[in-house]
């Protein structure tokens, strides 16, 4: 099940909150070798995660983290343009219609259902909020995944090579991903809009 929580609500859902930090940590430290900081609870957190971040997550049954995406508007702090602006020669990303994508995370036990869904979450948001295009900085065997979930990004710069390359994309909702997404999650396009109204309690406007 999809959920949609601002980060001062993380602490209404223990559970679900401290595993989703916990698979961070996997993901990142453990498995990229990312220089992030885990704390002695063995989560994942940045400096963004203090910020009103709006978090999209897929809760197992068992109330755990199966996957995690975090979103800011690019109108205020974003990793980007704090530390990534080398990527897009030195040129801000600021605008209303363009939100921050940070933080994509699956835990172990996440498949590619899991992952489509968390992208079709994301179109749903960007339809339902008016926002047209989410960016975010990846890196190579990322790539990978976003074409077998079906929603591959317009790259704007990259830097480096190979498995070290870092990218900043740009992602547009269009009818032709969600499609390939709604067929690899195995959901429909009503359960995709009864997520979003369960939490904001009107249309997402999904195509």
């Amino acid at each position: 099940m999809i959920r949609f929580l601002q980060a001062k609500e993380l602490g209404q859902h223990p559970k679900l909150s401290h595993t989703m930090f916990c698979d961070r940590a996997k993901q990142f430290k453990e498995r990229l070798k990312w220089e992030v900081q885990v704390d002695e609870k063995g989560e994942e957190r940045d400096q963004y995660d203090r910020l009103d971040a709006l978090y999209v997550i897929w809760e197992m049954p068992d109330g755990r983290h199966g996957g995690s995406m975090r979103f800011l508007p690019t109108t205020g702090r974003t990793m980007i343009n704090e530390h990534f602006l080398h990527l897009l020669g030195g040129q801000p990303v600021s605008s209303p219609l363009i939100w921050e994508c940070t933080r994509f995370c699956l835990s172990s036990s996440a498949n590619s259902r899991i992952a489509s869904a968390l992208m079709l979450a994301g179109s749903a948001l960007m339809k339902g909020h008016g926002v047209e295009h989410f960016v975010a900085v990846f890196d190579a065997p990322m790539q990978r995944v976003y074409r077998m979930v079906g929603s591959s990004p317009e790259v704007l710069g990259s830097a480096g090579e190979g498995r070290s390359k870092t990218s900043v994309g740009l992602w547009t909702h269009t009818s032709e991903a969600k499609a390939r997404l709604l067929a690899n999650a195995q959901v429909s396009g009503e359960m995709v809009d009864w997520w979003y109204q369960r939490r904001y309690g009107r249309l997402s406007m999904a195509a």
